[in-house]
C-alpha cells in the first residue's frame, strides 16, 4: 500500500466519510490515520456490528475513495 498518498490525501477523505460514517469521532479518524483495519475495528465498536459486516463497510467506503486504486498502483511498482 502507498501509505505516503493516502496519508497525503486522509484529511481530505475524512470530511465524506464523517457523512458516512456519521458515529465515528474526529478522534476515531485521527486514531485510524488512512489504516484499513483501524477503520474496520472502529465501525466494529461503534456501530455494534460483526466484525464482517464492518470489513463490508470499510470496503465500500475506501473503493469510494478510490483507495483500492492506490493500493493496487503501488503493489504494481514494486519490483
Amino acid at each position: 500500500m502507498n501509505t505516503d498518498i493516502i496519508a497525503g490525501k486522509w484529511k481530505q477523505l475524512t470530511g465524506s466519510a464523517k457523512q458516512q460514517l456519521a458515529k465515528l469521532t474526529d478522534d476515531d479518524w485521527q486514531y485510524i490515520d488512512g489504516t484499513k483495519e483501524k477503520l474496520v475495528g472502529r465501525i466494529q465498536e461503534r456501530y455494534g456490528v460483526a466484525r464482517d459486516q464492518a470489513q463490508r463497510q470499510a470496503n465500500q467506503w475506501w473503493r469510494e475513495q478510490q483507495l483500492d486504486e492506490i493500493d493496487r498502483t503501488a503493489t504494481e511498482r514494486k519490483p
